[in-house]
């Protein structure tokens, strides 16, 4: 076999380790060791690879915001950001129909302003919000699938993990991504608000109403969040305006949520340890990931399948936008069935080069920025697509009573939200790039 037709045969070989529930770290590193071995003929590049991959990956200075913008979740959760978000999103909306199902989502977008996991996000909101939405009579399904999708806005919403790894593969501005991703993310919080509001005059029943709060009260929740207002234009404004790097900006917004957590009461010495040990567990299981990741698509840019990819894409003549819809189809329906950072890892270094020689009428900069926010909002939708969404699976294992299945009818019109936003944002790309500078 040539090593065009040894690159290709991976892929199959990598979809039945994933599908036979090998982690996909491992199974993408296997595949690019055993890849190697046979394109190469034998075990020293295989090996050379081994010691320099390892040693490249881990010396990237870059990385180290991951466990940082981790950290920071883990405080923030401890100094009850999390409650007092909702507390105050909840004040302004609860008395209104279905109004307290948007609070969570005004939360779960607040929240993910200062957590950059999706999963994370879900599970956190999903223990303040859930008990709220029962006690005033919001149907489980309902519930449950307004948690799931609010949880997405967690990785949309910078500052954001998956964000940064995207900038590392396509080489792209960090401080610039997360500017791109703020629009998208305020629309993705107003279009679930609006599916809300649909949802609620179509099944009248599946949402209960609350007594007003006074305004009083109202503007004391308020009051209570400037916490994590201060940390989100500290650590987003200060990156962006240049006050201090990315990693630097993610070291500031855990010491100033540690800082919060602290005198909040929810921080000391046993729940320092713990968050060191969680955010320890959690950046080394992303950081196998993007070794495996690392390995493989070595191992593919070797037997030059994305470059062959590429010239055939050109050569056919297809029109860059049945490319791209393609692409964001494939995004989503995978979506389904690997978490985002797997997904992104795995594909953009072969997905990337076709996208780069297609002509959108974008400069090289804006054209990465404006697909690397289109796959990771495509692939979010798949955390919340029926049947295999890791959303779904997450909050309906906090509400035994309320049947998956009832989870299901309500998300769709979520997923619908997501699927308009998706297609304005493709029709319209300024959307997303009016932000950047130039």
């Amino acid at each position: 076999m040539s090593a065009l037709e040894i690159g290709i045969a991976s892929f199959p070989a990598l979809m039945v380790l994933i599908f036979l529930r090998v982690p996909i770290g491992l199974a993408m590193f296997l595949v690019g060791l055993f890849g190697l071995f046979f394109v190469t003929g034998g075990t020293n590049v295989a090996f050379s690879r081994l010691k320099s991959e390892t040693y490249t990956t881990f010396s990237s200075y870059s990385l180290t915001i991951v466990p940082m913008f981790l950290l920071m979740g883990h405080f923030a959760t401890l100094g009850g950001m999390s409650s007092s978000l909702f507390k105050a999103a909840q004040g302004f909306l609860g008395h209104r129909k279905g109004g307290v199902a948007m609070a969570a989502i005004g939360a779960c977008a607040g929240f993910g302003a200062i957590c950059g996991s999706s999963l994370a996000t879900a599970a956190t909101m999903g223990r303040v919000a859930l008990p709220e939405l029962k006690e005033y009579g919001y149907a489980g399904g309902f519930s449950t699938a307004t948690l799931a999708a609010g949880g997405t806005l967690g990785i949309l919403i910078p500052p954001s993990v998956v964000l940064v790894i995207y900038a590392i593969l396509t080489e792209q501005n960090i401080a610039k991504l997360f500017l791109a991703a703020f629009v998208p993310g305020l629309l993705a919080a107003l279009g679930y608000v609006i599916a809300i509001s649909i949802y609620v005059r179509v099944n009248p029943k599946a949402a209960g109403t609350r007594p007003p709060v006074p305004y009083r009260d109202r503007f004391a929740a308020l009051f209570a969040v400037w916490p994590v207002l201060l940390v989100f234009f500290l650590v987003v404004g200060g990156i962006y305006l240049g006050w201090f790097t990315p990693t630097e900006g993610a070291a500031v917004g855990a010491a100033g949520t540690g800082l919060i957590a602290l005198l909040n009461g929810g921080l000391n010495f046993t729940t320092l340890i713990d968050s060191f040990i969680v955010t320890a567990r959690s950046t080394a299981m992303i950081f196998f990931i993007v070794l495996g990741a690392g390995f493989y698509n070595g191992f593919l840019a070797l037997t030059q399948v994305p470059q062959e990819l590429s010239n055939l894409v050109v050569s056919q003549g297809y029109s860059p936008w049945m490319v791209l819809t393609l692409i964001l189809i494939f995004y989503m329906l995978f979506g389904c069935l690997m978490d985002s950072l797997s997904m992104i890892l795995l594909t953009i270094p072969i997905f990337y080069p076709v996208i780069s020689v297609l002509d959108f009428g974008l400069s090289p900069e804006h054209l990465a920025i404006w697909f690397g926010i289109l796959v990771l909002i495509v692939v979010e939708v798949g955390l919340i697509t029926p049947p295999v969404g890791m959303n779904l699976f997450i909050i309906n294992a906090m509400d035994r009573q309320t049947r998956i299945v009832e989870t299901y009818k309500a998300v769709m019109y979520f997923v619908a939200s997501d699927v308009i936003r998706v297609i304005i944002l493709v029709l319209f790309p300024a959307i997303t790039l009016f932000l950047l500078p130039g």
